[in-house]
């Protein structure tokens, strides 16, 4: 088991944090740990894995997602890396406490060396942290570069699991380019606030350049009506814990590109339903 280091909470970042690291409900915390396990198990013959996370659109939360899984992930004793891609508007480094540069997009210019861009992370020695650097003309050019390809292959050497924060789909093709040198995607989805529309056309993207999907993320979950508000009822959790490959569900819609329906998603704040992921108000993106 790692060791893990005291963060000292800023005040600015104390409502942000509610939903991270340590803060995080029992039935969430849990999720995170069953997709920990699932992600052990999607490529067991690989000795680093590759993830790239993702949604259809901004302020599903897949970057506090993102943060959640690398924390998880080390809480086990592996190395991990968490790499903010998203390099348009990035906030890893603010979520987590680190520098915003040297980072990624330092790395792919030339203008810095792995040793000085990546960071350890305050919560645990051996999470790291690679912050997207200072923001480039050109982050899709960057990410499918030649220099990407050979910086992951370099930093796969050095860490059991890569956890990439990526752009949204329907906005950019950023997620998209990279996805090669990934193991797989997995989706976030926000509950009454993703449109199926949307998740139609980021499942037809992501078929359509054949990149391999894992699975979907479910997140700002009502916990009363999910039922999992109390440690009794975690027994019920395991029924939502399978993760398939290359299907989905969202409610009754089948996929844009004909794939099938299944429950290819981890609960990430214990849903009942992926039915109820129908946009019913505006939100705030400020959460990616």
């Amino acid at each position: 088991m790692a060791s893990k280091k005291k963060v000292a909470t800023p005040a600015a970042d104390r409502e942000r944090r509610e939903i991270m690291f340590d803060n995080l409900s029992f039935a969430a915390a849990e999720a995170y740990k069953l997709l920990r396990t699932n992600l052990l198990f999607s490529t067991p013959e690989k000795p680093c894995r590759i993830v790239g996370v993702t949604s259809s659109m901004r302020g599903e939360g897949k970057s506090t997602t993102s943060a959640n899984i690398a924390y998880t992930i080390a809480q086990s004793g592996k190395r991990v890396l968490l790499i903010d891609a998203d390099m348009r508007l990035p906030t890893a480094h603010t979520k987590i406490g680190v520098k915003a540069a040297p980072g990624l997009s330092n790395l792919l210019a030339g203008l810095s060396r792995e040793k000085n861009a990546v960071q350890v992370s305050p919560y645990y020695e051996n999470w790291y942290i690679l912050a997207a650097g200072d923001i480039p003309p050109n982050p899709s050019e960057l990410l499918g570069s030649q220099r990407m390809e050979a910086l992951l292959n370099s930093l796969s050497e050095i860490f059991d699991y890569i956890i990439i924060d990526l752009p949204p789909v329907d906005i950019v093709a950023d997620a998209l380019v990279i996805s090669p040198w990934t193991d797989g995607l997995i989706v976030v989805v926000r509950q009454n606030y993703t449109s199926r529309r949307a998740l139609d056309e980021c499942m037809y993207q992501i078929r359509k350049i054949g990149a391999k999907f894992l699975g979907f993320v479910m997140t700002d979950v009502s916990m009363e009506k999910s039922g999992y508000g109390k440690y009794g009822k975690y027994g019920k959790y395991g029924k939502y814990g399978k993760y398939k490959q290359y299907g989905y569900e969202y409610g009754s819609a089948e996929g844009a590109s004909g794939g099938r329906k299944s429950d290819a998603f981890i609960k990430a704040t214990g849903a009942s339903s992926m039915s109820a992921a129908e946009p019913e108000s505006e939100k705030s993106e400020s959460d990616q």
